[in-house]
Order: C-alpha cells, then sequence, then structure tokens
C-alpha cells in the first residue's frame, strides 16, 4: 500500500496574501498546516476587501465540533482584523494578513473597517454550518419546491428502526405457519439490514434480477429493507441526516426543480468555502457541484491523506474526482505545530510515499518553530523493535500477537515512567516559560478501546495516572459492563447465574470468597438470596419511578461511591455509571420501554460503539488534565500533544472475510455486494474490499504520527 513514486514537480504553494481564489479550487493541506486558520483568513480578505458580504457567504465543515471550532476562528479573525485596521498601534508585528489588509490606501482601509464592521454586525446570521445543516436549510428555504417535510423529526440514528424493519421482514417470510425453512439466521438478516439501509446512497451488488440461491435472495432481501425503512420513514414524519443529503441531491439533479433550485442557491452565495473535504462522500460533492462548481468560487480545503473515516461514509474518491475537476490546486506549505526535527524524521518515514492512491502524496513542509519543544537528547521521532528473545514464537518463528500486544504495553510503560522522571522540561508555545514534563503532556494514540484498556493498565501498574479520553463512547466502557450486569439481573431475577454475576460486579461489590456455597455455606446463599429480593425491589422501583430512581436506590443500598470511589479509576466509572444511567432514562421516556426493551437498547448502543463509535460520548473529568491520555486514533484526528506514543501501528488483522464487500468499481462508484459467497465477483469484491481498508489503515498511521509537537 505504500508506493514510492517519483516527484517530476514540485506542488504550488499556496500564497495566503495573493490574489483571491476564485472558481473551483482546491488547497490540500497537511497535517498541521493550518486548515481552520487559512478558512478564517480567506473570510476576512473576501469581507474586508470587498469580494463578498457577510450573507453571500457559506463555510461548510463536515462535524459540530470542527464546525463550532470554525465559527469561533472565524469571528475571532474578523475582530482581530477590524481592531487592527481602526488602532494602527495595537497591530502585532508578526500578523501579515492585517498588514496587508492596512497596505491600502487610506480610503480603502477605511472601506475595509466599515466592511469588517458590517459583517460582525450580521455574523449571526452568517452560513457558517455543517453540510446536513445546510442541506436542511436549503431543503426548508426551497419548500414545496423541494423534498421537504416541514413536520419532521430528526433522527440522530436509524439503527433501531432498521432493526425493527429487519425483524418484521424476517418473521414475514419464515416466521409463519407453512413457512419453508429459513435460509439465514435472524442475526445475518439484521446485519445485512443494517449495512443495506444504513448506507442508502451506495449502489448495491448483484443488481441483475435474475441471480439466483442465496446471493439473489441477499440483494432481493438489501432492497427490500432499503424501501421499507424508507416507507416508514415517510409514513412516521421521520428524517435522518442521510435523508437530507440523498433528498437534496434528487432536487438539484432533478430536469424539473434542479434549474430553479441552482439558481436560487447562486444568487444567494457567491463564494463558498468547503473545511475538512477529504471526509466528503459522493452524494454531498454531487450537492456542491451541481449547485456552485463552474458558477461560483468554491474553494476546497482538506486532507486526503487524513481521510480516514471511510467506515462511517466518507469516501476520499469523491475528493480526488473533485480536485480532478478543479481550475487550480495549491497546498498550504507551512507546519505550525511541530518541530523541524519531527518533521525531518517524519519526512525520513514518509518522503515520497502515495498512501492508497498515487494522488495521495506526503509533501515536504516547512516547519514555523525553530527548537525544540521538549529538551530532549534523544532523536525526536523513535522507531522502537521489539526482540523475540525470551518471547513465545508461533509455527513460523513471529511472536504470537497476545504476547506482543503484553510486551509492548510494558515496554511503552516503562518508557513513560522514564519521560517522567523530572529530568525533561518543556516550552510550551504559548509562553508561559520553561517547566517539568507532566504526565497531560504524553499522550497514547491506540487503533481500538481493547488496546486503550490494556494501555491503561500496564501505566496504572506503574503509578503513572492515566486516563482513557476523547470521544470514546460510554458504551464502550467498563460502567456499560456493569449496567448489562444490572439490567440482565432485573430482567430475570429468579436466575441465579445473573444474580451472582451482578454481585461480582461494581453495583454490588462482592468477592468470589463471599459467594462461595461449597461445604454448607448458609452466609454466602443468604447472600444471594438477599440480593434476588432486593431485583425484584429495585425493578418496582425502575417500573414506577424510572431509571433515575433506580441508579439512586442501587447506588444507595450498595453504597456504591463509597466503595468505588476509594479505589483507583473509581472517579471515571461512578461519572460514566452515571452517564449511562442518563441515556437509559432518556430512551426509556422516548420508547416508553421496559427492562427487557431497555436492555435490548443497550446491547444495540454497544454494538454501535464497537462498530462505528457510537453517538453517546464519555464525559471527561476535570483531574484529567494531570494525567497521561489514552486516545484512539480517530478521535485524535485534529489533535496535539508534546508527546506521542503509537504503540500498536503494526497491529492490525486483515484476514477475516467482511459479510459485505464495500468498493469502488471502475468508474469510481461506491457500491456495496450483498450476495456473500456465491455472489458474482465476490473473491475480487473482497480483495478490492480489504485493500480500501488497508488504504485507511495507512492513512490512520499518518494521522497517529502526526499529532506530535
Amino acid at each position: 500500500p505504500v508506493t514510492a513514486i517519483p516527484v517530476t514537480t514540485a506542488p504550488t504553494p499556496f500564497d495566503l496574501l495573493g490574489a483571491l481564489p476564485q472558481g473551483t479550487t482546491v488547497l490540500e493541506a497537511s497535517a498541521g498546516t493550518g486548515k481552520t486558520f487559512t478558512i478564517a483568513a480567506l473570510v476576512a480578505r473576501y469581507v474586508a476587501e470587498g469580494v463578498a458580504t457577510m450573507d453571500e457567504l457559506l463555510v461548510v465543515s463536515f462535524s459540530r465540533e470542527s464546525t463550532r471550532e470554525l465559527r469561533e476562528r472565524v469571528r475571532e479573525r474578523l475582530v482581530s482584523a477590524r481592531d487592527g485596521l481602526e488602532h494602527p498601534g495595537r497591530r502585532p508585528a508578526h500578523d501579515q494578513l492585517l498588514a496587508h489588509l492596512a497596505g491600502a490606501a487610506p480610503a480603502e482601509v477605511a472601506a475595509r473597517r466599515r466592511r469588517l464592521e458590517d459583517a460582525l454586525a450580521a455574523f449571526d446570521a452568517a452560513t457558517v454550518t455543517t453540510t446536513h445543516g445546510f442541506c436542511q436549510q436549503v431543503l426548508m428555504a426551497l419548500g414545496t419546491a423541494g423534498d421537504h417535510d416541514p413536520g419532521a423529526v430528526l433522527m440522530e440514528s436509524t439503527t433501531d428502526l432498521i432493526s425493527e424493519v429487519a425483524d418484521d421482514l424476517y418473521l414475514r417470510k419464515w416466521g409463519h405457519a407453512g413457512a419453508e425453512p429459513a435460509k439465514m439466521t435472524r442475526n445475518d438478516f439484521g446485519d445485512l439490514a443494517q449495512a443495506a439501509a444504513g448506507d442508502p446512497a451506495t449502489h448495491l451488488l448483484p443488481d441483475d434480477p435474475a441471480i439466483g440461491e442465496l446471493p439473489g435472495l441477499r440483494a432481493r432481501i438489501a432492497a427490500a429493507v432499503r424501501t421499507e425503512v424508507e416507507r416508514r420513514k415517510r409514513r412516521q414524519h421521520l428524517i435522518d441526516y442521510d435523508d437530507m443529503l440523498v433528498r437534496l441531491e434528487r432536487t438539484l439533479t432533478d430536469p424539473d426543480s434542479g434549474p430553479p433550485a441552482r439558481a436560487r442557491l447562486r444568487s444567494r452565495y457567491r463564494v463558498v468555502l468547503v473545511d475538512e473535504f477529504q471526509d466528503t462522500d459522493p452524494v454531498q460533492w454531487t450537492i456542491l457541484r451541481e449547485a456552485f462548481h463552474g458558477y461560483r468560487t468554491l474553494v476546497l480545503i482538506g486532507d486526503p491523506k487524513q481521510a480516514i473515516y471511510g467506515f462511517r461514509g466518507a469516501d476520499v474518491h469523491a475528493y480526488l474526482q473533485a480536485a480532478g475537476s478543479a481550475g487550480s490546486t495549491s497546498t498550504l506549505p507551512t507546519n505550525w505545530r511541530s518541530d523541524p526535527a519531527l518533521l525531518d524524521g517524519l519526512a525520513a518515514i514518509f518522503h515520497g510515499a502515495a498512501l492508497g492512491d498515487r494522488r495521495i502524496r506526503v509533501v515536504p513542509v516547512v516547519a514555523a518553530h525553530t527548537g525544540r519543544m521538549v529538551d530532549d537528547d534523544a532523536a525526536a521521532v523513535q522507531l522502537r523493535v521489539l526482540r523475540r528473545d525470551g518471547l513465545t514464537l508461533v509455527g513460523n518463528g513471529t511472536i504470537s500477537v497476545p504476547d506482543a500486544r503484553e510486551a509492548i504495553a510494558a515496554d511503552l510503560a516503562i518508557e513513560t515512567v522514564g519521560l517522567l522522571d523530572g529530568t525533561r522540561t518543556i516550552r510550551p508555545r504559548d509562553g508561559s516559560g520553561t517547566r517539568a514534563l507532566r504526565p497531560g503532556d504524553v499522550a497514547v494514540l491506540v487503533r481500538t478501546n481493547k488496546h486503550a484498556r490494556q494501555i491503561q493498565d500496564h501505566l496504572r501498574a506503574t503509578g503513572v495516572p492515566v486516563v482513557l479520553t476523547g470521544r470514546t463512547s460510554v458504551f464502550s466502557t467498563p460502567a456499560a459492563d456493569e449496567w448489562q450486569l444490572l439490567l440482565e439481573a432485573l430482567e430475570q431475577p429468579h436466575r441465579v447465574t445473573r444474580v451472582r454475576r451482578l454481585a461480582l460486579g461494581a453495583f454490588v461489590g462482592l468477592g468470589p470468597t463471599d459467594l462461595d456455597s461449597t461445604e454448607l455455606n448458609a452466609a454466602a446463599q443468604a447472600r444471594i438470596d438477599t440480593l434476588a429480593l432486593n431485583l425484584r425491589s429495585w425493578g418496582r422501583v425502575l417500573e414506577e419511578r424510572g431509571m433515575g430512581a433506580l441508579f439512586e436506590a442501587v447506588s444507595r443500598e450498595q453504597a456504591l461511591q463509597q466503595r468505588v470511589l476509594g479505589r483507583q479509576g473509581g472517579e471515571r466509572l461512578i461519572a460514566d455509571l452515571r452517564h449511562i444511567a442518563q441515556a437509559l432514562h432518556e430512551a426509556a421516556l422516548e420508547g416508553q420501554l421496559g427492562i427487557t426493551a431497555l436492555l435490548g437498547w443497550l446491547l444495540r448502543r454497544r454494538e454501535e460503539a464497537a462498530r462505528d463509535g457510537g453517538l453517546e460520548r464519555s464525559r471527561r473529568l476535570e483531574s484529567d488534565a494531570d494525567a497521561v491520555q489514552v486516545i484512539t486514533v480517530h478521535t485524535s484526528k485534529g489533535l496535539e500533544f508534546p508527546v506521542v506514543m503509537v504503540p500498536f501501528a503494526w497491529d492490525r488483522f486483515g484476514g477475516r472475510e467482511p459479510s459485505t464487500a464495500v468498493f469502488h468499481d471502475q468508474d469510481g462508484r461506491r457500491v456495496r455486494d450483498v450476495g456473500g459467497r456465491g455472489s458474482p465477483d465476490w473473491a475480487a469484491h473482497v480483495s478490492q474490499h480489504k485493500q480500501d481498508e488497508t488504504d485507511d489503515e495507512l492513512r490512520l498511521t499518518y494521522v497517529a504520527l502526526t499529532r506530535a509537537q
């Protein structure tokens, strides 16, 4: 997947103070080169120089978090530009953009200041939004001219609706008297339904209605689930994020509604700037292309080397198609994050590499900073090699994967203790002065939550303060295990196995010796009997007063906080237990769910968290700031740390065959083969699917290594 390619022509660096972009322009960034800074500066220039007013600008990003940051940065840039033009004596000497804006004739400088003042006065009405927010606004504005239901309720996730449809269709086909034997298990049916309906814009294969046997059946089921999910959403006045995109795309490309809809958008916006464009997908690019490409200024800023969200539907091929149709392409040449020595070390690793596609290249960047942030005589980039001596080897002479993980986690813990021995100092770039390197300056980036917990255990064993941080789903934490044990026991308090499992968990806190029922241990049996009675009482509390009352009753009767807060990591566990209680409470109220339905809801959220991170996020505590941060690479994107350790970049198993294969056909179209084994060209499609996954993993490594300052 790493292909060295000759560089025949140097990329054109973008000059922020040169001619403003016109037409469709792609600005290709690299890690740390200031995408958000560039967009904010361009907005200030477009406004101050009279190219567009604030309400004629559309600024788009692809997540709520990045959009919030972008909105704040744009406002700050407008304020600093206005104040700098109004008070020349207060202009920072290093602010080249402000110097550029102040370099015109006095009358023009005064006009620029007035334009910036007007932009700030109208800023609250400015369109700085997510892609989905933009689509929703357009559909509402188009009214009956577009495919919009004004009474529709937004669904954060369609998982539950798809599961409901899958169960209904499964029973309709195989769950009635006289039905033929089922050709699929219920779980396989549900997985197929989620894959097909959860990715509605991707073309399904096989698409030949004559295909027989199981592949043809799977294809028909996938299509039927999509149709039924769409029908129920329309009937129940529900809409999800994919619907916003697909419905606007249909409106803009429709022969009747398209021309007036496109004309309305073009009359509304003169300049469109899109951040994080590497995370786009074909539907989003079609919307932007149909509305603005070739008619308005369209600036697309992204870094295809950081295109790592393919599992969520992001499609770097859409970025490449857009770049191929752009009128001009430039790169952001200056790295504002990392030391020169660190950039040199990364260049030695990535120089001339293509990350999954010959058009996705690692290009040279120049460091804006000098010297080292961390005072360390060792190399800025270090590759540590695990020797096989003394470790268990498998048949081919390599270390067994579990042993390698354990050895590397142990080595990382020892290395971290050495880093934090007080001999290393750091010079923060905020000018606060030299100080000792602290645990909060260190980040360990891992691929999975399982890896994160393994690293956490080893660091805790050495006495290093450590916390799992970021946007890790609360449903992937140990607290979710505890809630599952409690709900399972509440559902069937007569089952001794479930009661005993709960007794050993955090909610009750008994030990194995407390439950030893051998040799006439009447005390142990009494504990189980008492807990079973408590479960029946707690079940009534849940039924009559709700999840919040249940959590408080269990916490009080079992002295939960006193026990848990007294052990390492207890504050985190209590916070996560309470967070899940709130989520369960909301789900119970919204869906009128009983114990069994709540347990099913929790299990689905845990499956989502294992698959794609889920929607409910784990809380972060104030005490986390003084601990080593253990975080997944996906979550670390956009963050930076003085010291970064990446222990498991080598650890990826790609041998398991997927149940459906997602790949790009010869026309660059994203397709999903749902036929499984026996489907036409299934082996080739699986191979392409795995190659795309490998490409994503390669870019994930780039993201991990470029978080360091």
